[in-house]
């Protein structure tokens, strides 16, 4: 099932929701939509769903233009952030309502509806009301509705945002599960870089209304190709400062001086340096590691996880890392930052090395 946005834009007014996009969406596994709120991420999913209609450019579904096509005519299932069920009808019900539109025979119907109740385990569920349910069991409802549709496309928004931590953690797991060998193209809005990452599939990088960079999921973490790209995957805010290298010395906006010996084979010139907060530490790490200073700002420990956010010559840097490390508000810390996995990008923005 191929889903191809061809020049595609959406203006309300004189605003420009979507910028032009042309993309060609995974037919296996997740392609998930990765960006700050208003982003873009929802109207383009209203796009992809026929709810809303752009205003030039097309949309493709397996090579038939369905730009036209009204969102009742299209095998769509769209699962949002705040769980919508029928309060009137029963979890069975809930979850059958798609198939009794599409008229499916009864003996069908129930099967389809307990093979899916088994999976997102709402067996014992089903003869309940949504009012009697968790918000996670009424998530699951919804999700099972989409499942059990058998749709070409399903739009999954934010679907996680609202359960708690540990049905969120759990959830995120069997999804991909869930969708594995089914023949649908599958697209998963979310605010959290971790969350794409634990996902897999392929990610498209949203700012502004503009796609930024797309490919798998991995691939872009590791290597994005622009500035706005790497901030936009990176959760606590990667790193950034203007530098000038001079052969064996960084000089950072603000007078800091790193030496980095031979470490880096970037060409002299000016950058910006762009350094993921783990790639800080408090302690000495490998041979990339070069001493840093910083006047400690905040510190937060959460379990076994400490974050430290400091001033580095004006600029506000975090350092995350694991186990307990506890500094004082106000302290100059020496710190130690692996600049052989940092990034360095040109005034335009454009990845040199990293």
């Amino acid at each position: 099932m191929a889903l191809e946005l061809k020049r595609l834009i959406k203006r309300v007014g004189a605003e420009t929701h979507i910028h032009e996009t042309s993309l060609v969406l995974a037919e296996r596994g997740f392609n998930i939509l990765l960006g700050t709120t208003l982003s873009g991420k929802t109207t383009l999913m209203q796009l992809m769903a026929g709810i809303d209609r752009p205003t030039s450019g097309g949309i493709w579904f397996n090579g038939a233009d369905v730009t036209g096509t009204p969102v009742q005519k299209r095998n769509v299932a769209m699962v949002y952030q705040q769980f919508i069920n029928y309060p009137n009808f029963t979890v069975y019900e809930n979850i059958a309502s798609p198939l009794r539109v599409a008229r499916v025979a009864k003996a069908e119907l129930g099967e389809r509806v307990a093979r899916v109740a088994e999976l997102m385990r709402l067996t014992p569920m089903l003869g309940r009301m949504p009012s009697e349910l968790s918000g996670g069991q009424q998530q699951r409802v919804a999700i099972a509705r989409a499942l059990v549709k058998d749709a070409d496309l399903v739009l999954l928004d934010e679907p996680l945002a609202n359960l708690d931590y540990k049905l969120r953690e759990e959830l995120r797991d069997e999804l991909p599960k869930l969708f594995a060998g089914r023949d649908c193209t599958v697209v998963y809005a979310t605010t959290e870089p971790g969350e794409a990452l634990l996902l897999g599939g392929h990610t498209a990088l949203l700012h502004e209304g503009r796609v930024v960079q797309y490919g798998p999921t991995s691939d872009i973490y590791r290597r994005p190709e622009t500035l706005v790209a790497a901030q936009v995957f990176s959760d606590p805010p990667i790193n950034t400062a203007d530098i000038t290298k001079n052969g064996d010395r960084i000089v950072v906006a603000g007078g800091v001086e790193w030496h980095v010996g031979s470490r880096l084979s970037v060409p002299d010139g000016a950058y910006t340096i762009a350094i993921r907060p783990h790639h800080i530490q408090p302690r000495p790490i490998d041979g990339q590691a070069v001493p840093i200073r910083g006047r400690v700002m905040v510190t937060e420990i959460s379990g076994s996880e400490s974050l430290i956010r400091f001033d580095l010559a004006g600029h506000p840097w975090v350092c995350q890392s694991h186990g307990v490390h506890r500094f004082e508000v106000g302290e100059e810390a020496e710190l130690y930052a692996d600049v052989g996995r940092a990034m360095f990008f040109d005034p335009a923005g454009n990845l040199v090395a990293g």
